[in-house]
């Protein structure tokens, strides 16, 4: 007898027990076999088909367990299950073209960094090092943070940052992001936060989904107004001290200490966010906020451009207050950094390789932000204002008339310009010489002003 339910072809890869148990199955399904059906014997079906009945009884089993047919003692094999429409299969080929990155000749994105910065051979060096110790890969990382890196960021962060701290009060985390989540884990709710009109957008995000009420703080040359967060009374106040929204300079430490004893008296909680603070090259990077203030003061530090942006480790440092509730929760927070790129980065700290890593980039970023200043002084004169913010490797261009955004940025996608995304102002242009080689620059800067003007 010939089942036309039962397609097998013996000269496929795929077992005969599970060919047998698809046909069946997909026949159950699409609605050809009925609930109640009875199926062949393992014996007759064996013998028609020319398969062992060792064959045909993985199929029926399969189906047994999985509740499509049901095995009744003395009489046979049954179909069990009925559906009522036929599951719809998964479409393999999807219509959807396959998204191709786009290549920009001037990338002002501040997407990559230069690749000059960094030995990629010296970095995969530490990370081989690793993979090869198996040890260290057969169980899951510490939920804070492998001791080996916090201990050496412990190290670093005083040396390059001044961060006063020791290990037990740092956390990682695979970027800033996932630490703010802790962060507003251990804080509580109806937390109302104020942050600087230019900030950290995806901040904004996070405090908004935890419910926190977020203000905008104003700001002046040195930094945050302190008749600002007199008005708003926040409990929360994100800076980055190392680009004030008005100047891109440094907060000086007369402002610094003006908002630390605010915090104070306020009972409120600062969070610094020292974007790339080691980066600083034109100036002597000064100490972090943190350095005076280690009782109400938050410190963020990132090395997505001080190392690699795919090497997604960031660190967070808790006042003790916050450390007592963050204990309450750690036992039930996974860690989300590689625990492989931890402890590479340990080693890479250790060994001295940041500090030739950082003199490098200091040495290139100057170069290159040089380049970038005086093409802008040459191709647009007096006729935009320019704003420097030199740890986070870009320059905000306000140009002094009104235009069409959306007409400018196709325009600078057709001649192949890539810049930032802007968050306010239409007139406003961020442009990152963090990835673009040098020699590119001039020539994407007259792009960009012949488009505007």
């Amino acid at each position: 007898m010939l089942y036309d339910f039962i397609i097998i072809n013996k000269d496929e890869k795929i077992p005969l027990y599970r060919q047998i148990y698809f046909s069946i199955r997909n026949s159950i399904e699409n609605g050809s076999l009925k609930k109640g059906s009875k199926l062949p014997s393992i014996r007759r079906l064996s013998d028609d088909l020319s398969v062992s009945k060792t064959t045909v009884t993985g199929a029926y089993e399969q189906l047994c367990v999985e509740g499509y047919i049901k095995n009744k003692p003395q009489s046979g094999y049954y179909v069990e299950a009925h559906f009522e429409n036929k599951p719809k299969a998964v479409d393999l080929q999807s219509n959807t073209p396959t998204s191709v990155k786009r290549y920009f000749e001037f990338d002002f994105s501040g997407k990559s960094i230069d690749e000059r910065v960094i030995n990629i051979n010296e970095w995969k060096k530490y990370v081989k090092e690793v993979l090869n110790q198996s040890y260290l890969l057969t169980s899951y990382g510490e939920a804070q943070g492998e001791e080996v890196l916090r201990k050496a960021l412990q190290k670093y962060s005083l040396g390059i940052r001044s961060v006063n701290t020791n290990e037990k009060n740092i956390v990682v985390g695979a970027g800033t992001q996932p630490l703010l989540n802790i962060l507003c884990m251990i804080s509580g709710k109806g937390k109302r936060v104020a942050v600087g009109h230019s900030s950290y957008v995806q901040s904004e995000i996070i405090f908004k989904s935890y419910g926190y009420e977020v203000c905008y703080f104003d700001s002046d040359d040195f930094g945050v107004r302190i008749e600002s967060l007199n008005a708003i009374k926040p409990n929360i106040v994100l800076i980055n001290p190392n680009f004030t929204n008005k100047s891109g300079a440094n907060m000086p430490v007369t402002r610094r200490l003006e908002l630390i004893q605010w915090a104070k008296d306020n009972s409120s909680l600062i969070i610094e966010d020292d974007y790339n603070g080691e980066l600083r090259y034109s100036t002597h990077p000064m100490p972090c906020v943190q350095n005076y203030d280690r009782e109400n003061t938050v410190y963020l530090g990132s090395f997505s451009k001080v190392l690699l942006p795919s090497v997604r480790i960031s660190y967070m440092v808790l006042p003790d207050m916050l450390l007592e509730e963050y204990n309450k929760i750690k036992p039930i927070i996974n860690q989300t950094a590689s625990k492989t790129e931890q402890t590479a980065l340990a080693r890479y700290i250790d060994n001295g390789k940041i500090d030739v890593h950082l003199r490098k980039a200091r040495r290139i970023y100057l170069e290159k932000s040089k380049i970038m200043l005086n093409s802008v002084k040459e191709y647009f004169k007096d006729s935009a204002k320019v704003t420097f913010n030199e740890t986070s490797l870009y320059i905000t261009l306000k140009v002094n008339k009104e235009i069409n955004r959306e007409e400018i940025e196709k325009e600078l996608s057709e001649n192949s310009v890539c810049i930032m995304p802007y968050k306010n102002e239409s007139n406003v242009f961020g442009l990152s010489f963090s990835g673009i080689p040098e020699n590119k620059i001039p020539r994407g800067i007259q792009i960009l002003s012949k488009i505007i003007y």
